[in-house]
């Protein structure tokens, strides 16, 4: 029941005051803070994790709602961030497992659905990106939203898992409404199993749909045309949470500069740079976002000064 979730809420650093009726935020993410577990070492990780840690880079104030356990110390990673978070038997755990094959996933546990009543209600947020990993995000949270800018990365709707917890795709349910309500969807070739006819049936129901292909780049479907952009050559240390660092960067820069192609030249350079590192290390400087800002002549970090 909704009335027994109990949100841990942290303010935000600059004081707003006990009588403040709202909190704008620039971003808010929802979606499962994750421990994955590599090669017996776990880490934190998760979408929410990512893509928070970029909107700050880009200068954005964020909220997060998510839920784990209450042993798990978001604290380093998600410092500046508003979170709200409920608590959990046990927080969503991933196992990956890197072949020359590709990745393999194990989920061990999984963590509270979220739902509608977890969102403070004082929460408003320019771009709202739901994120979901395993089926966690209730389709309600879209509803009563205003007009937030929102933004979806489906992977944890197209997936699905044994009693072992092997991971494996599977088709998006009732995915229709959420489609024709999202401002941006980004996914991944892997998501879909590399089905270019859900694809283009995807791309029929949105707005804007970006499919992302590791090196590659990522193609964009907007207004019935279909637009490739390539990825800057570099040397790739781990790929983990590129596609989330991508999201981020796309969709602040799509609200920020109404350019859905420069806003895919734009992720794309952030998150070129991210996987030349591990883990949450990966995700942006302010140096790298300068250099792609520079490399595009665009200004997407809203700075002192600028209009």
């Amino acid at each position: 029941m909704l009335g027994n979730h109990r949100l841990a809420v942290r303010r935000w650093p600059t004081a707003l005051g006990h009588l403040a009726l709202s909190i704008q935020l620039d971003y808010l993410v929802v979606g499962h803070v994750t421990r994955d577990l590599v090669d017996g070492t776990f880490t934190i990780g998760g979408t929410v994790s990512y893509s928070a840690r970029t909107a700050r880079a880009l200068g954005c104030r964020v909220g997060v709602v998510t839920s784990a356990s209450p042993d798990l110390d978001l604290s380093p990673i998600l410092d500046g961030v508003l979170v709200a978070r409920s608590p959990a038997a046990a927080t969503t755990t991933f196992e990956n497992i890197y072949t020359p094959d590709g990745r393999h996933q194990v989920l061990h546990s999984v963590a509270e659905m979220l739902v509608p009543g977890m969102v403070p209600s004082r929460w408003k947020a320019s771009i709202v990106h739901i994120g979901p990993l395993v089926q966690e995000c209730s389709p309600a949270l879209v509803e009563g939203l205003g007009d937030s800018f929102i933004g979806l990365t489906p992977q944890g709707w197209m997936r699905q898992w044994d009693e072992a917890g092997n991971v494996r795709p599977s088709r998006w349910e009732a995915p229709g409404p959420l489609l024709a309500r999202a401002d941006g969807v980004v996914l991944s070739e892997e998501d879909v199993g590399g089905d270019q006819h859900l694809l283009a049936e995807y791309a029929t129901q949105t707005r804007l749909l970006v499919v992302t292909d590791g090196v590659r780049g990522c193609t964009v479907y907007e207004h019935g045309r279909a637009r490739r952009f390539s990825a800057p050559a570099v040397d790739e240390v781990d790929p983990t949470g590129a596609g989330d660092i991508f999201a981020a960067a796309f969709f602040v820069a799509l609200q920020r500069l109404g350019d859905a192609w420069m806003a895919a030249r734009f992720a794309n350079c952030v998150a070129a740079r991210s996987v030349t590192r591990a883990g949450l290390k990966s995700t942006p400087t302010p140096d790298e976002i300068a250099r792609c800002e520079r490399a595009l002549r665009i200004s997407v970090v809203e700075r002192p000064g600028e209009t």
